[in-house]
């Protein structure tokens, strides 16, 4: 039959999902404690879980001496004889010690050692759990509030999310449902803290990853993600097998799926998007909704210019630039989206500019723009050989123009002055 101290270590290992070895050293460490409060700090003393009894043991160890000098680390071979008939002197003797004297004190200070025992290896427990669960979700219930942050109770541990973790406006009672990702495990003096938050970009990567199971199995990718929690995200998918749709598996029937993620970040827009390895139809994918008439690109500063029709223009750029803002995040690329007509006029007035180069036709002032040399400043910046790539241009009208092109910027300088 389990003593009471066997039921109350399976107990405690139960509840606390600790392991008994490690409650029974905790125990053993505090009974010596309590052993040395009462017999002093030279004794030489052991203690022991003796699982059969169901007790801790406590052992004082003397050495047998024919002259005792020291009634603390020594004992008379006549005593050590009824004890034990074959001992001989030098030898060590142990004896148990009547762990019922060691008095209220000791007790009180052996009972915090098993307590802050139990406490440091629960909190390894939860470290130990935890750290292996970076960037996953995790459900909980809003425990309290301390200084804006938001202390979440995962069961066995709490987490917190940091006010710049949460996402703007949202509002949480006490007891409400959250679900948040794990974006870190610290290690600090209380314990270990876990770090939640609902406005990391990979949140919405992971509530993807519940709801269109062909991202989970490696089906479909998500290229990238770009966010501004709380008002809108956009996110570039790809499949790695040609028979399925992206997008479409993540929109979902009558966009089930994609709903079921704009309802967990309450009422965050989603767009989605077919990643391209083509750039200019990533970043007008992108853009969407918005309709995209061209693109200049310009590869060496990953810069691109979106022209849209002028209906389009503030669909493209979005409330505040916030649809632009986005797509650039997304892609990496620079866009400068510009309307139909502001580009016609645009270019309109860079025909005019190299139209004042003397000698210039316009023929050539076509073939400029079609290049990308737009205006007086870019062709004072070029060198020679760039204006000769240009069909119909001389070594002798290209050093001409960058000449006259240096001149005339120069002269339109001072005259602003």
């Amino acid at each position: 039959m389990f003593s009471e101290l066997k039921r109350l270590v399976e107990q405690m290992s139960k509840d606390r999902g600790i392991e008994k070895e490690i409650i029974i050293e905790a125990l053993e460490a505090a009974m010596l404690n309590a052993a040395r409060k009462k017999m002093g700090p030279n004794v030489e003393i052991e203690s022991h879980y003796n699982e059969e009894a169901g007790e801790i043991e406590v052992f004082q160890f003397k050495t047998v001496e024919e002259k005792v000098t020291d009634p603390d680390m020594q004992i008379s071979m006549a005593e050590a004889r009824d004890m034990d008939e074959e001992v001989e002197p030098g030898d060590s003797l142990g004896m148990k010690v009547d762990t019922s004297t060691f008095g209220r004190i000791a007790v009180q200070t052996a009972k915090q050692i098993i307590i802050q025992r139990v406490k440091d290896a629960e909190r390894d427990n939860v470290y130990e759990e935890y750290k292996d669960r970076k960037m996953q979700l995790v459900n909980g219930f809003v425990q309290r509030f301390e200084g804006g942050s938001i202390i979440v109770n995962l069961g066995r541990s709490e987490g917190v999310i940091p006010v710049s973790e949460q996402i703007f406006r949202e509002v949480y009672k006490r007891g409400e449902r959250i679900r948040s990702f794990i974006c870190d495990v610290k290690r600090i003096s209380k314990g270990p803290q876990i770090i939640l938050s609902r406005t990391h970009p990979a949140f919405l990567r992971a509530l993807f990853e519940v709801e269109v199971p062909e991202i989970s199995e490696g089906l479909i990718e998500i290229v990238s993600i770009a966010r501004e929690p709380g008002k809108r995200a956009k996110i570039a998918v790809k499949s790695k097998d040609k028979d399925i749709d992206p997008v479409g598996a993540c929109v979902g029937m009558r966009g089930s799926r994609v709903q079921s993620v704009v309802q967990e970040l309450r009422g965050e827009k989603i767009d989605i998007v077919p990643f391209s390895d083509d750039p200019a139809k990533y970043v007008c994918a992108a853009l969407s909704p918005a309709k995209v008439d061209r693109v200049l690109i310009d590869d060496e500063n990953r810069c691109m210019e979106v022209i849209v029709p002028d209906d389009q223009l503030s669909l493209a750029i979005g409330r505040n630039g916030q649809n632009v803002r986005l797509a650039v995040k997304l892609t990496g690329w620079k866009i400068d989206v510009k309307s139909e007509s502001s580009s016609a006029q645009q270019e309109e007035d860079s025909r005019t500019d190299l139209m004042a180069l003397p000698d210039m036709t316009e023929a050539i002032a076509e073939g400029l723009l079609k290049e990308g040399i737009k205006s007086l400043g870019l062709i004072a910046a070029v060198d020679v050989e760039a204006l000769m790539a240009v069909p119909g241009i001389s070594r002798e009208q290209a050093e001409g123009w960058i000449q006259s092109a240096t001149r005339m910027i120069e002269e339109a300088a001072a005259a602003g002055k």
